[in-house]
């Protein structure tokens, strides 16, 4: 383990990641611990027993989902991990165990920091899933804690992975885009089956814990999908940062008409009033003059559409259609061209390399590249390409949302949680 100086050396401006190419299982020889195992922890799991790690030790209090995950360890031959139900802080007697070098965390957003944080006390690197705090003052708890151990904590955002996104940064870091002015993103995503109980599940129209955020909240509750790959392409924390936000809800109508519809209009929760609105828009400015439109809309029947839109002095590219024009390239003057067309060229080395293994785990192979990265930082024992001031900045986005709808859509600051260190920090490196 590194000492303190050596990690704040890595912090503040050496190479993020080796350059040496990593091995195609880059879990091999580690020991990693979960907590919360539900449908996307066991996930996760299942993808890191793919990457090779030693899991020695399981946490839910959930004791269905625990045993469905101490037994999926079980059946690939390794040794049953120890389980950990007693309770919701018995987490903690985890992290404190000595045979594990990191752990990764994917319960309720509102036990995210909490987890993290004694997971980095415990002097073990922390993997948490999105968001990673639900307040400006976890975001700032994530940093303190992370600067006083000297252990990172990495949110697992896999949007930044997605093989479009890592193509349009090898072209954006090519020059192809020009200087960049403005993008666009958003988690456009019907989501309603999450945040309100199934038939299936036994509580029919009920609320779930997820569901209980949009009771009380009112801005943009999950924005590090979009934020995430937008914030890698404007080099925020690393030669640019966000400075401001505005932010504005439409009215809530989305679940009222889901639980009536499906459960009858009579129902509690058909006319239960909902603080979040349908749709938030959310503006974003950079220090460096370019800005950023959000979206959340997870109550509405639609498609899933991320948006990811960015514009630069010299060209487009647009996630939702996946097609992008280049004004010094593009054969076509004013017209799309497909952006199948530019992977041959412009593929990142990162899928290039593992691509053909990443497409049979979740998110089109994402997560499998986002827990590669996030386990070969732990192997070498350096800083993780998602850190805690990127962790914290693109969490901070739903309480600065939540304050700014609050004022009638005033302007709210960005925490600077580098405290300067962006202006001379290096471009993330990826792989």
């Amino acid at each position: 383990m590194w000492n303190r100086r050596e990690f704040l050396g890595a912090f503040w401006g050496a190479a993020v990641l080796a350059q040496a190419p990593a091995e195609p299982e880059a879990g091999r020889g580690l020991r990693v611990g979960f907590i919360g195992v539900g449908n996307r922890g066991t996930s996760l799991l299942r993808t890191s027993l793919a990457l090779g790690v030693e899991v020695p030790a399981i946490c839910d209090i959930n004791e269905a989902h625990l045993e469905r995950a101490l037994t999926l360890v079980e059946n690939t031959g390794r040794a049953r991990p120890e389980g950990y139900a007693s309770g919701p802080e018995d987490f903690r007697r985890l992290v404190a165990r000595q045979d594990l070098d990191a752990v990764i965390n994917a319960g309720p957003w509102e036990w995210h920091t909490p987890m993290s944080v004694a997971t980095m006390q415990a002097g073990k690197y922390a993997g948490v899933e999105v968001p990673a705090a639900v307040t400006l003052e976890e975001c700032w708890q994530l940093v303190h804690t992370s600067e006083q151990t000297g252990m990172p904590c990495m949110m697992l955002e896999n949007v930044c992975y997605f093989r479009n996104v890592l193509m349009v940064l090898n072209l954006i870091r090519q020059g192809w885009l020009g200087e960049l002015t403005h993008c666009e993103g958003g988690y456009q995503h019907d989501v309603r089956g999450a945040l309100v109980g199934h038939e299936r599940r036994g509580l029919p129209g009920e609320i779930t814990w997820r569901g209980a955020h949009a009771v009380t909240k009112n801005g943009n509750l999950y924005p590090t999908h979009p934020i995430g790959p937008i914030a890698w392409w404007l080099d925020i924390n690393r030669g640019d940062r966000f400075t401001y936000l505005v932010s504005m809800s439409s009215k809530s109508r989305g679940l009222n008409y889901y639980v009536g519809r499906r459960h009858g209009p009579e129902h509690r929760n058909a006319k239960r009033a909902y603080a979040l609105g349908d749709v938030n828009t959310s503006l974003i400015r950079t220090e460096q003059g370019a800005t950023v439109t959000l979206y959340h809309d997870t109550v509405s029947p639609r498609p899933y559409d991320l948006i990811l839109r960015v514009q630069g002095t010299k060209g487009i590219y647009s996630g939702t259609l996946d097609k992008l024009y280049l004004e010094d390239r593009s054969p076509q003057k004013d017209a799309w061209e497909e952006a199948s067309v530019y992977y041959p060229e412009f593929e990142h080395p990162l899928w290039k390399r593992l691509g053909e293994r990443a497409r049979t785990h979740g998110h089109g192979g994402a997560d499998y590249l986002t827990l590669h990265e996030f386990l070969t930082a732990v192997k070498r024992q350096v800083q993780t390409p998602i850190d805690v001031y990127d962790t914290a900045a693109w969490s901070a986005i739903l309480p600065l949302s939540i304050e700014s709808v609050a004022g009638r859509s005033k302007a709210v600051d960005f925490p600077d949680f580098t405290r300067g260190k962006w202006r001379t920090r290096p471009p993330v490196q990826v792989a």
